[in-house]
């Protein structure tokens, strides 16, 4: 059987599937956890070597004849993350992860030294947010100056499973734009931006890899740590969620992908640059060709799991709570700010529960409240895609969330579209593996399209439509949110 591999990454588990693109069907799955660092001051990291664990887990539970039959790889990995090595490859410093929120300070230093906010969008397309991966490399420099002084490569997580299957450092357009160090427009690296951190940054900085490209084979040396053929190709890869975009078929305007997990994203296939003045979407590139207009939340499962591992709830029991509550909880509101948040760029915010009273307070609403709360925090971007032009038909949901009919009809209703739900929940390691069956395509032949390859392996099943009643309920609901909002944001600051 020939398959092609998609491994994707996760902030929580590593995730490999085979798939069998001549019958179109998924051969085998295999996941191992990651672990995490949570530390006070906003820290969230995770070591490098645990990534590699985790890769090695994953193949060691699949079938070593199916694992033969692999003919290319695509790799997803959480976005922005450092993965700091020596220059024998060798991991320097724990990963700082795209949900660390401990560079506050090197953001707004690099924003003085690049003479504004506006004067960094205008440079690389993208505003400096701690999530993204150059203030990390400052405070690497700043905290850590003996690890910097030994810094010989930047890599992102799913750069650094390249390198461990190839023995390669490269990059890949889609992925890189989401570090602050690259000119989303020219998609190159940015030597003014690196320049701002040290003269010695864009020479750590791996060489650019085209979407459709290939990172290199499969070496002798991961062949045998791994079980699978050497030689193998392996694809540009790239973000989760660029790999998600191309897991759910969002590779033609006018598609949608949200996705509910750890953090929430929304996301659309776009032609030609989106540049949004106030940093609020991310101005990135796909792994498709074009560019991804992104926003990011990064606390959107975490409200509800928190809550829900508080009453001691399992996942079915917590949305069957959250059922008997009215939309709008009562009028009770959950700011979900465990982690800091993104956007709004709120570093140093507070998770908070508002508007109780001795009638509404109560395990319902509470489990409503933190469900809405996760969708309510994406409709402010999907205001700014409609400013900047982009007119959305329809949102296909993905991620751990999306499993939830309520958080479906949720989604459909505050954000007025219908919603639609691929087959296959790992919407981003499937498209890894469409993505290494485009590198394999176009080694055969240069014209192979990634969204003609999408249309025929993506499976979309149940659509959930908005109604008329629940989206007016929803537009109340969320008018109290934003008062919340704006009113406790200034304590964040």
């Amino acid at each position: 059987m020939k398959t092609v591999c998609g491994i994707d990454l996760g902030t929580q588990s590593c995730k490999v599937v085979l798939y069998d693109y001549e019958r179109k069907a998924l051969a085998a799955t295999a996941q191992a956890p990651v672990d995490m660092i949570a530390e006070e001051g906003g820290v969230r990291e995770q070591k490098a070597e645990w990534y590699a664990s985790a890769l090695k887990a994953c193949f060691g539970r699949l079938d070593g004849a199916l694992k033969a039959g692999i003919q290319a790889i695509g790799v997803s990995g959480h976005q922005h993350s450092f993965v700091p090595l020596d220059g024998g490859g060798e991991p320097l410093a724990n990963v700082k992860l795209w949900c660390d929120t401990s560079t506050a300070q090197e953001c707004e230093e690099l924003t003085r030294a690049a003479g504004g906010e506006a004067a960094l969008i205008a440079e690389a397309g993208l505003p400096m947010r701690p999530g993204y991966t150059a203030p990390k490399v400052l405070w690497l420099k700043k905290h850590k100056p003996d690890r910097f002084a030994r810094l010989r490569h930047i890599l992102l997580p799913h750069d650094y499973i390249n390198f461990l299957l190839t023995g390669d450092y490269t990059a890949e357009y889609g992925d890189a734009s989401g570090t602050a160090l690259f000119d989303v427009r020219r998609r190159q690296w940015s030597p003014r931006i690196c320049g701002l951190i040290d003269e010695a940054v864009l020479s750590c900085l791996p060489r650019l890899v085209e979407a459709g490209g290939s990172a290199g084979r499969v070496s002798p040396a991961a062949a045998a740590e791994y079980g699978i053929p050497p030689g193998a190709l392996v694809a540009a890869g790239g973000g989760d969620n660029m790999m998600g975009a191309i897991g759910t078929g969002t590779v033609r305007d006018g598609f949608l992908t949200m996705s509910l997990g750890t953090s929430g994203t929304l996301f659309g296939f776009s032609d030609k640059p989106m540049i949004d003045p106030s940093g609020d979407l991310a101005a990135f590139c796909s792994s498709s060709g074009g560019w991804l207009p992104l926003l990011c939340t990064m606390n959107c499962t975490v409200a509800s799991e928190s809550f829900r591992g508080l009453f001691g709830l399992d996942v079915k029991a917590f949305d069957a709570e959250a059922a008997r509550a009215p939309i709008g909880a009562g009028g009770l509101v959950v700011l979900p700010f465990f982690n800091g948040e993104r956007t709004p760029n709120l570093p140093n915010g507070r998770a908070s529960l508002n508007g109780a009273t001795a009638a509404n307070f109560n395990r319902a609403n509470i489990a409503r409240a933190s469900l809405e709360a996760a969708i309510f925090g994406m409709r402010g971007g999907l205001e700014s895609f409609k400013a900047l032009g982009f007119t959305a038909r329809e949102i296909r949901l993905t991620g751990g969330g999306s499993k939830s009919p309520l958080w479906q009809s949720i989604a459909a209703n505050v954000m007025k579209l219908p919603v639609r739900l691929p087959a296959n929940a790992e919407a981003a390691a499937l498209g890894g593996a469409i993505q290494a069956l485009w590198c394999l395509e176009r080694a055969r032949d240069a014209s192979a399209s990634v969204a003609s390859l999408a249309e025929e392996h993506v499976t979309l099943e149940g659509v959930v439509h908005p109604d008329a009643a629940s989206q007016e309920a929803y537009d109340r609901a969320y008018e109290v949110y934003s008062r919340y909002l704006g009113a406790l944001s200034p304590l964040f600051k």
